[in-house]
């Protein structure tokens, strides 16, 4: 099945680079990784990881917190045209719909929060960085502020900065983590990205 749902995502696109096919198997191994010890269900849990992205909606676009329902929609849709199993679909769409963060949508089974920690925690450590950095150049906003790039003494503004991304959000994404394992490893990226931040520091 692997090889069908790569050969679908590849026919969708993607609104950026870091929301490519590698970013998709990122998720997914993170995904059965935590679905396998949690005893997630991944007859949800792994199509749904596959198919999160399969609507992908530029950050700046108007219609950027629906991107999730829009990919649920289409997404089951898909698993309709193949056979999937029927009874997999409506949770498979609300593990989809829960997983976005501009969507703020509360995941209420076990697949939903597996699948919204799998997709944070590609946004953390190394990965997290170069990703948010290639957001930021395909958005054409500034690297950071010359006179405050750590956002010590104003509010960060990530429309404007890239590095304002990390104090709006990403150094957050630890907390909200569901699963222990997730949080352990979110603690330990989180880490890295502020050891980033200090060496950015020194070399400004």
């Amino acid at each position: 099945m692997r090889n069908l749902l790569i050969e679908f995502l590849t026919q969708q696109g993607g609104a950026d680079r870091a929301h490519d096919i590698d970013h998709i198997e990122r998720v997914v191994a993170t995904a059965r990784q935590l679905g396998e010890r949690e005893g997630a269900e991944l007859a949800i849990l792994e199509p749904a990881a596959w198919l999160h992205d399969c609507v992908s909606v530029a950050k700046d676009h108007p219609q950027r917190q629906q991107a999730s329902l829009l990919a649920a929609d289409r997404a089951v849709a898909y698993l309709q045209e193949i056979n999937y199993p029927q009874q997999y679909h409506r949770a498979i769409h609300h593990a989809i719909v829960a997983h976005s963060f501009s969507a703020d949508i509360t995941p209420e089974t076990l697949e939903a929060k597996i699948l919204q920690d799998a997709d944070r925690m590609d946004a953390l450590g190394a990965i997290g960085i170069a990703r948010c950095i290639l957001v930021g150049g395909k958005l054409n906003r500034q690297l950071y502020s010359s006179i405050d790039p750590l956002c010590t003494e104003r509010e960060p503004d990530d429309s404007v900065y890239t590095l304002d991304h990390f104090f709006t959000k990403l150094l957050t994404l630890g907390d909200s983590m569901h699963t222990q394992a997730a949080k352990a490893e979110a603690q330990r990226r989180s880490v890295y990205m502020r050891d980033f931040l200090v060496q950015l520091q020194s070399e400004l």
